[in-house]
Protein backbone atom coordinates (compact mmCIF):
# COMPACT_ATOMS: atom_id res chain seq x y z
CA UNK A 1 0.00 0.00 0.00
CA UNK A 2 1.92 3.34 -0.63
CA UNK A 3 2.18 5.45 1.62
CA UNK A 4 -0.17 8.47 0.75
CA UNK A 5 -3.20 5.93 1.38
CA UNK A 6 -5.29 5.28 4.31
CA UNK A 7 -6.28 1.69 4.85
CA UNK A 8 -10.12 2.38 3.59
CA UNK A 9 -8.74 3.93 0.49
CA UNK A 10 -6.83 0.69 -0.24
CA UNK A 11 -9.52 -1.55 0.42
CA UNK A 12 -11.39 0.79 -2.25
CA UNK A 13 -9.17 0.37 -5.07
CA UNK A 14 -8.69 -3.52 -4.07
CA UNK A 15 -12.30 -3.55 -4.51
CA UNK A 16 -12.86 -1.38 -7.24
CA UNK A 17 -10.07 -3.48 -9.39
CA UNK A 18 -11.59 -6.78 -8.06
CA UNK A 19 -14.76 -5.55 -9.68
CA UNK A 20 -13.05 -5.19 -12.69
CA UNK A 21 -11.25 -8.54 -12.57
CA UNK A 22 -14.84 -10.49 -11.90
CA UNK A 23 -16.17 -8.63 -14.86
CA UNK A 24 -13.42 -10.31 -16.63
CA UNK A 25 -13.82 -13.30 -15.11
CA UNK A 26 -17.62 -13.62 -16.31
CA UNK A 27 -17.05 -13.08 -19.54
CA UNK A 28 -14.26 -15.35 -19.61
CA UNK A 29 -16.51 -17.99 -18.33
CA UNK A 30 -19.47 -17.20 -20.91
CA UNK A 31 -16.25 -17.92 -23.81
CA UNK A 32 -15.47 -20.82 -21.89
CA UNK A 33 -19.47 -22.44 -21.74
CA UNK A 34 -20.88 -21.26 -24.72
CA UNK A 35 -18.49 -23.55 -26.83
CA UNK A 36 -19.34 -26.35 -24.90
CA UNK A 37 -23.35 -26.08 -24.93
CA UNK A 38 -22.78 -25.30 -28.90
CA UNK A 39 -20.78 -28.64 -29.58
CA UNK A 40 -22.99 -31.14 -26.92
CA UNK A 41 -25.03 -33.86 -28.48
CA UNK A 42 -24.86 -36.83 -25.62
CA UNK A 43 -25.33 -34.86 -22.37
CA UNK A 44 -28.97 -33.25 -22.16
CA UNK A 45 -28.36 -32.94 -18.45
CA UNK A 46 -25.34 -30.85 -18.86
CA UNK A 47 -26.59 -28.28 -21.73
CA UNK A 48 -29.89 -27.49 -19.72
CA UNK A 49 -27.14 -26.52 -16.77
CA UNK A 50 -24.29 -24.64 -18.71
CA UNK A 51 -27.60 -23.12 -20.47
CA UNK A 52 -29.05 -21.73 -17.01
CA UNK A 53 -26.04 -20.39 -15.89
CA UNK A 54 -25.36 -18.92 -19.11
CA UNK A 55 -27.94 -16.74 -18.16
CA UNK A 56 -26.97 -16.32 -14.27
CA UNK A 57 -23.79 -15.32 -15.86
CA UNK A 58 -24.97 -12.39 -17.98
CA UNK A 59 -26.84 -11.24 -14.72
CA UNK A 60 -24.16 -11.60 -12.74
CA UNK A 61 -22.31 -9.49 -15.38
CA UNK A 62 -25.42 -6.79 -15.28
CA UNK A 63 -25.30 -7.03 -11.38
CA UNK A 64 -21.23 -6.00 -11.87
CA UNK A 65 -22.21 -3.32 -14.20
CA UNK A 66 -24.51 -1.39 -11.46
CA UNK A 67 -22.05 -1.47 -8.85
CA UNK A 68 -19.03 -0.49 -10.82
CA UNK A 69 -21.74 2.43 -11.80
CA UNK A 70 -22.41 2.76 -8.17
CA UNK A 71 -18.62 3.18 -7.77
CA UNK A 72 -18.62 5.59 -10.48
CA UNK A 73 -16.37 3.17 -12.33
CA UNK A 74 -16.46 0.94 -14.90
CA UNK A 75 -15.35 -2.67 -16.60
CA UNK A 76 -12.21 -2.74 -18.16
CA UNK A 77 -12.64 -3.44 -21.98
CA UNK A 78 -9.35 -5.22 -21.96
CA UNK A 79 -9.43 -7.53 -19.39
CA UNK A 80 -12.76 -8.79 -20.71
CA UNK A 81 -11.21 -9.28 -23.72
CA UNK A 82 -8.12 -10.52 -22.89
CA UNK A 83 -10.36 -12.94 -20.49
CA UNK A 84 -12.66 -13.75 -23.53
CA UNK A 85 -9.68 -14.55 -25.60
CA UNK A 86 -8.01 -17.10 -22.80
CA UNK A 87 -11.75 -18.53 -22.15
CA UNK A 88 -12.06 -19.27 -25.83
CA UNK A 89 -8.95 -21.05 -25.91
CA UNK A 90 -9.46 -23.24 -22.68
CA UNK A 91 -12.65 -24.03 -24.32
CA UNK A 92 -11.05 -24.94 -27.59
CA UNK A 93 -8.45 -26.74 -25.82
CA UNK A 94 -10.49 -29.95 -25.04
CA UNK A 95 -11.99 -29.66 -28.57
CA UNK A 96 -8.61 -32.20 -29.02
CA UNK A 97 -9.71 -34.41 -26.42
CA UNK A 98 -11.00 -37.87 -26.88
CA UNK A 99 -12.79 -37.36 -23.27
CA UNK A 100 -13.84 -33.90 -24.10
CA UNK A 101 -17.40 -34.10 -21.61
CA UNK A 102 -14.66 -34.95 -18.52
CA UNK A 103 -12.36 -32.53 -19.55
CA UNK A 104 -14.59 -29.32 -19.62
CA UNK A 105 -16.60 -30.85 -16.75
CA UNK A 106 -13.19 -31.39 -14.75
CA UNK A 107 -12.54 -27.65 -15.89
CA UNK A 108 -15.99 -25.98 -15.26
CA UNK A 109 -15.73 -27.26 -11.69
CA UNK A 110 -12.32 -25.71 -11.07
CA UNK A 111 -13.21 -22.37 -12.54
CA UNK A 112 -16.87 -22.29 -10.21
CA UNK A 113 -14.58 -22.78 -7.14
CA UNK A 114 -12.46 -20.09 -8.81
CA UNK A 115 -15.09 -17.93 -8.65
CA UNK A 116 -16.90 -18.65 -5.71
CA UNK A 117 -13.02 -17.22 -4.01
CA UNK A 118 -13.27 -14.20 -6.40
CA UNK A 119 -16.78 -13.38 -4.84
CA UNK A 120 -15.99 -14.30 -0.76
CA UNK A 121 -12.81 -12.20 -1.61
CA UNK A 122 -14.70 -9.45 -2.89
CA UNK A 123 -17.33 -9.50 -0.56
CA UNK A 124 -14.69 -8.79 2.24
CA UNK A 125 -13.65 -6.12 0.50
CA UNK A 126 -16.82 -4.65 0.30
CA UNK A 127 -16.37 -4.67 4.01
CA UNK A 128 -13.96 -3.52 4.64
CA UNK A 129 -14.32 -0.24 2.19
CA UNK A 130 -18.03 0.86 3.44
CA UNK A 131 -19.17 -0.64 0.20
CA UNK A 132 -22.01 -2.56 1.79
CA UNK A 133 -24.44 -1.66 -0.67
CA UNK A 134 -22.60 -3.78 -3.29
CA UNK A 135 -22.57 -7.00 -0.66
CA UNK A 136 -26.36 -8.34 -1.89
CA UNK A 137 -24.84 -8.20 -5.61
CA UNK A 138 -22.36 -10.16 -4.52
CA UNK A 139 -23.61 -12.74 -2.21
CA UNK A 140 -25.97 -13.30 -4.91
CA UNK A 141 -23.81 -13.56 -7.85
CA UNK A 142 -21.70 -16.37 -5.12
CA UNK A 143 -24.70 -17.65 -4.19
CA UNK A 144 -25.15 -18.75 -8.23
CA UNK A 145 -21.86 -20.00 -8.20
CA UNK A 146 -21.80 -22.26 -5.07
CA UNK A 147 -24.96 -23.47 -7.00
CA UNK A 148 -23.26 -24.00 -10.09
CA UNK A 149 -20.50 -25.83 -8.64
CA UNK A 150 -22.57 -28.10 -6.42
CA UNK A 151 -24.62 -29.15 -9.47
CA UNK A 152 -21.32 -29.69 -11.87
CA UNK A 153 -19.95 -32.00 -8.85
CA UNK A 154 -23.10 -33.62 -8.51
CA UNK A 155 -23.31 -34.07 -12.39
CA UNK A 156 -19.72 -35.81 -12.55
CA UNK A 157 -20.68 -39.43 -11.77
CA UNK A 158 -23.82 -39.99 -13.99
CA UNK A 159 -21.73 -37.79 -17.09
CA UNK A 160 -17.92 -40.26 -15.75
CA UNK A 161 -21.02 -43.20 -16.40
CA UNK A 162 -22.40 -42.16 -19.24
CA UNK A 163 -19.11 -41.13 -21.01
CA UNK A 164 -17.81 -45.23 -20.26
CA UNK A 165 -21.25 -46.36 -21.64
CA UNK A 166 -20.75 -44.31 -24.86
CA UNK A 167 -17.24 -45.37 -25.51
CA UNK A 168 -18.11 -49.36 -24.59
CA UNK A 169 -20.56 -49.31 -26.72
CA UNK A 170 -18.83 -48.06 -29.53
CA UNK A 171 -20.48 -44.21 -30.16
CA UNK A 172 -18.97 -40.72 -30.12
CA UNK A 173 -18.88 -40.06 -26.31
CA UNK A 174 -16.78 -37.14 -26.29
CA UNK A 175 -19.40 -34.80 -26.44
Amino acid sequence: MPADQTPQQAARSFFTDGLRNAHAMEKQALSIMQPQLNRLEHYPEVAAMLDRHIRETEGQIQRLDQILAEAGDSASGLKDMTQSFVGTMAAMGHTVTSDEIIKNSLANFAFENFEIAAYTSLITAAESCGGIDAIPLLRQNLDEELHMAAAVRDSLPEVTRKYIMLSASGERADI
